[in-house]
């Protein structure tokens, strides 16, 4: 592990590292912001799963999350959105391949042999994270759109592991949309039923016990209706008496400048749950 950004902020160091994922079979990125507390005690864990086209950067440059981290003594892990390499398969266009993991575990070839980016972010980056730095076992999960996705997918399928989890503009519903059908189809192939496994609409009716879950959607965001879709969500949810806050913010889009308005109060969210 070799650690290639370190940065000054809040207090605290913001630093990036690189290492060889046994996972995925290539090197990885990924974040870690380490508050002022860090450095004389064992601070809980929010990992920070980001959306499509994105790395590791977008997430700590523009979201100005760690002001709000070392207010609430939580550290902060962003990993890269997939594999990474010239022996990664990658495909044409912004939503497969490259910047487009989709926070699951591929099956079908060329992906199949890196792509495995749910077991990355459940198993292998939490291992690492609590080897190496001053961390205890309390975790939470949040994302931005795809991220979003895989922060409810990997929180519902494992609820044990986390304390709460939350999600800026989720693909909520990736088996009904555009996003999902095109990416699955790739990853996971033909067989629609295997698909449910990585849709939160369907987990949600299964998961147990509940975990503190927010949602942040703005009503101006241009994807909304095509390939998001909360209500869906929201409609499972009530059936299954899976509690859930989803809020409908007027006039906020799919960009950053959404989440720098409400990350402080994402934070706060999961501070109350990791610190209880």
């Amino acid at each position: 592990m070799e650690r290639i950004e370190h940065r000054a902020v809040s207090g605290g160091w913001q630093d990036v590292y690189r290492h060889t994922s046994t996972a995925l079979g290539c090197e990885m990125n990924f974040a870690i912001y380490l508050p002022p507390q860090a450095a004389t005690q064992r601070l809980p864990v929010l990992y920070w799963l980001s959306g499509l086209t994105c790395t590791e950067q977008n997430f700590i440059t523009k979201a100005g999350a760690q002001r709000y981290a070392a207010e609430h003594g939580v550290i902060l892990v962003a990993p890269d959105t997939s594999p990474r390499g010239d022996a990664v398969a990658d495909a044409e266009g912004y939503d497969l391949g490259k910047g487009a993991g989709f926070y699951v575990n591929a099956t079908r070839q060329p992906w199949a042999a890196h792509y495995r980016m749910y077991d990355y972010i459940v198993q292998e980056l939490p291992a690492l994270i609590e080897a190496k730095f001053p961390v205890t076992d309390a975790r939470a999960i949040s994302g931005h759109s795809m991220g979003g996705h895989g922060a409810l997918v990997i929180a519902l399928r494992n609820p044990q592991r986390y304390r709460s989890v939350s999600a800026f503009s989720p693909i909520v519903a990736p088996t009904q949309v555009p996003w999902g059908d095109k990416a699955f189809s790739a990853y996971l192939g033909p067989d629609r039923d295997a698909w449910k496994a990585y849709d939160a609409t369907e987990l949600v009716q299964t998961s147990a016990p509940p975990l503190p879950l927010l949602i942040d959607q703005g009503d101006a965001d241009e994807f909304l209706d095509a390939q998001l879709r909360p209500q869906l969500f929201a409609q499972a949810a009530e059936q299954a008496g899976y509690p859930i806050t989803l809020r409908m913010q007027p006039g906020y889009d799919h960009s950053y400048y959404f989440m720098a308005s409400f990350i402080g109060e994402h934070i706060a969210h999961h501070a109350r749950a990791l610190k209880a």
